[in-house]
């Protein structure tokens, strides 16, 4: 330890008077400032690293700015209005679009189109579906509670509920080739046929039957009026009388009885009536010629 201090003293108080040329010791140790050698070149190429990849950031931003049409007014046929966004053009949603409104322009029609299927939700607050409207490849479906179709002075045309189906126009027409078919009762103040057109009210293997509390008034015009029945066709009337009013009443297909007595004319018939209520005709005669106990009537 000593050596070193004297060393160090001698060092501090050498110094040197005019006219002297001592030489001062020599430093051994020489510090260099900055970055030298393979740091300084793994330096520069950092940065030039750095700098490409700024210069490859900036041109891809400016190529999707130009390829998405970015604009101060929005972004490609997309426009920010007062109004709200406007679409140009045919759009493509990955995703579900929420959106309280959604309108065509005034010239054109709003189109929306699906490779699977389109729907369109309801919601409450809660966040629950309260109407559905699936429009499908095969069905168009729709779940809630009433459908409604109101024409352009917001008269209700057609309404469907869990209780009745509404129709509100004044005249409902079906062009089906097999008419219409119901499974239950109908209730209506018309059927009438289209013009020079057939009206047929057919049951094919059960009854019909025509309910009217103050009447049923069937009238043709232009044509003639036939009830065929496989079985028994009845008229019936609880307070009243059955009235045929025409001028000629034929009934082609009785079965003919006995021939009348001397005297009978040729040509005139009499209708009678069994026991049973069947009717038969039997040639007139002078007297009536109908028998209760006829061969007709056995």
């Amino acid at each position: 330890m000593y050596p070193i201090s004297e060393q160090m003293v001698r060092e501090q108080y050498t110094t040197t008077t005019p006219g002297t040329s001592l030489e001062r010791p020599k430093n051994q140790n020489v510090y260099k400032i900055g970055i030298y050698g393979w740091r300084k070149r793994c330096l520069y190429l950092f940065v030039l690293l750095l700098l490409i990849i700024l210069v490859v950031n900036f041109s891809l931003t400016i190529w999707i700015l130009k390829v998405m049409w970015f604009s101060p007014t929005g972004m490609g046929h997309l426009r920010v209005t007062k109004e709200g966004l406007r679409l140009e053009g045919e759009s493509e949603f990955l995703f579900p679009l929420y959106a309280k409104e959604i309108d065509s322009r005034e010239d054109s029609s709003l189109l929306l189109q699906s490779t699977h299927n389109v729907t369109v939700n309801a919601r409450n607050s809660n966040g629950e579906v309260t109407g559905r409207l699936n429009v499908g490849p095969r069905m168009v479906e729709f779940h809630g509670q009433q459908l409604q179709i109101n024409s352009k002075d917001g008269k209700p045309l057609f309404t469907v509920d869990e209780d009745e189906v509404a129709i509100g126009t004044d005249k409902l027409r079906v062009t089906g080739p097999e008419g219409a078919l119901f499974e239950h009762s109908v209730e209506t103040p018309l059927v009438r046929a289209e013009a020079f057109k057939q009206l047929r009210l057919e049951s094919p293997t059960r009854s019909l039957s025509m309910d009217a509390p103050k009447g049923i008034n069937i009238k043709a015009q232009a044509g003639n009026i036939e009830a065929l029945s496989q079985m028994d066709i009845k008229l019936q009337s609880s307070d009243g009388v059955l009235l045929l009013d025409a001028e000629t009443v034929r009934l082609p297909k009785l079965p003919q009885g006995t021939t009348g007595g001397p005297g009978w004319s040729q040509g005139l018939y009499e209708i009678c009536v069994c026991p049973d209520g069947k009717l038969y005709m039997s040639v007139a005669g002078v007297s009536s010629t109908c028998h209760e106990y006829s061969h007709v009537c056995q």
